[in-house]
């Protein structure tokens, strides 16, 4: 199939990827432009991942009050350049992160940064779950370990499901920003504040 100028701008267009990426993609899927996205995506996801080595030093604070001014968020996200960080994709991303914050209430960033305290807590909890469900001793441990994973994707912002679109992650949606920015992105931290929460962690 012939791979037209105007295929190639439609995959552009939905993908924000190059114009030489796009054809490669295209002749590499027969021109189905679902199927191309998809070859885009995952070489974007794996030139995402050969980024994430690089230091990000600019990047952006942003804050998020939900309606109501009951919760609010300041998040810190950063990336390789300044010219970046002042795009409408990256502010777009941050302002989706402060609002993914306060809407799923994530505990830390990454699961690497959950404590060893909350960790033992956790498996304790799902320890004692498993014994009184009847669970055959020897199987508990790694009943515990897949529950685990769950545990990760409640409380670690880049395991949430993303708010707007539950079926892809917040590191996937962020891996994917990467690829259509061309550097690396990195959460650094956040804050949440909820009216009358006091609570010390």
């Amino acid at each position: 199939m012939e791979i037209t100028a105007q295929l190639v701008k439609q995959l552009r267009e939905r993908t924000g990827a190059g114009m030489m990426e796009c054809k490669s993609a295209l002749v590499e899927a027969n021109g189905d432009i679902p199927a191309a996205e998809i070859v885009l995506r995952k070489k974007g996801i794996a030139s995402a991942a050969k980024k994430s080595a690089r230091s990000t030093r600019q990047g952006i604070v942003d804050s998020y009050i939900h309606p109501g001014s009951q919760i609010g968020v300041l998040i810190e996200v950063n990336c390789e350049s300044d010219f970046v960080a002042r795009t409408g994709e990256f502010q777009t991303l941050v302002h989706d992160l402060a609002m993914q914050v306060a809407a799923a209430d994530p505990k830390f960033v990454r699961r690497e940064d959950v404590t060893e305290s909350a960790l033992a807590q956790e498996r304790e909890i799902q320890r004692a779950r498993a014994l009184q469900e009847g669970k055959p001793e020897k199987m508990v441990d790694k009943i515990v370990e897949g529950r685990m994973n769950k545990f990760y994707e409640e409380v670690c912002l880049l395991e949430q499901p993303f708010i707007k679109e539950n079926t892809t992650s917040v590191s996937d949606l962020i891996k994917s920003t990467i690829a259509k920015l061309g550097e690396n992105i990195s959460v650094s931290r956040f804050v949440r504040f909820k009216v009358g929460d006091t609570a010390t962690e």
